[in-house]
């Protein structure tokens, strides 16, 4: 019997950039396992009907459906708090390609979350501009998410920022890219009041795109020695894309 196929989904962007690397994100997947059916998958929303991006999801699954695909696990290629909130526009998509196909089972995933993992991958990521930079030494550190209206994920956020400074043993500050404070330019320049003139920041987010651009935009204004590019199509990224594949995968069999 063949293990069902993985179906990596993504909000589509306008941004082709953000299409690209969710792309090669989903070629890592593969490249980790060759064994399994894995595609891509995009929804369709109000930020991208200007510019239709496909594979759209439901053509995906019509496509697994006729190639005898039974069993699917959707992966929602999101970053989240952890709180177990659903991403929007999964349960309505999977409902409607469960009442056109009889028979088919559909599992989502939990979506990719903000592991501890993602430290190695912002150091990473960080290296590499700081090396194009000629930066040698920092003396603080802003980890910028995108941000949230609720509390609690954006507490997330800072506690996985506590957690990478202590590893350095430098100060980190969270910012976020929308609905919350500190801005990206307003942690820079809190530092920099300080005394402090090596700031780097690091962007906790998938793929690059507006919220990213205008973060880094207000870290370099505000005197930001380096900004990271999103962590992007890391394989770090493709086994905790696959973990949540796995666990999706053993929730399909019937007890």
């Amino acid at each position: 019997m063949a293990a069902p196929a993985l179906v990596a989904l993504a909000h589509a962007s306008r941004d082709s950039r953000s299409t690209k690397t969710i792309t090669a994100l989903v070629e890592e997947v593969k490249a980790q396992r060759p064994d399994l059916r894995v595609e891509r998958a995009f929804l369709d929303t109000g930020a991208a009907r200007t510019r239709r991006v496909r594979p759209e999801f439901q053509a995906v699954i019509d496509r697994l459906v006729k190639a005898g695909h039974e069993e699917i696990v959707v992966v929602p290629l999101a970053l989240s708090d952890g709180s177990g909130a659903e991403v929007p526009g999964v349960a309505d998509a999977v409902a409607e390609a469960t009442a056109r196909h009889h028979g088919l089972q559909v599992r989502v995933s939990a979506d990719l979350g903000l592991e501890t993992c993602y430290l190695e991958v912002l150091d990473e990521r960080l290296r590499e501009v700081l090396r194009a930079s000629r930066v040698r030494e920092l003396d603080a550190l802003v980890l910028a998410a995108a941000g949230s209206t609720d509390a609690l994920a954006n507490q997330t956020v800072a506690r996985l920022a506590r957690l990478w400074g202590t590893h350095h043993r430098l100060p980190v500050t969270a910012a976020y890219a929308a609905s919350a404070p500190p801005a990206t330019g307003e942690a820079v320049r809190a530092f920099r009041a300080e005394g402090r003139r090596h700031i780097a920041v690091a962007s906790l987010f998938l793929t690059p795109g507006e919220l990213t651009d205008r973060a880094a935009e207000l870290a370099l204004e505000a005197g930001a020695v380096a900004v990271s590019e999103p962590m992007g199509a890391h394989p770090e990224i493709a086994r905790v894309v696959l973990a949540r594949y796995a666990v999706g995968a053993v929730e399909l069999v019937p007890v």
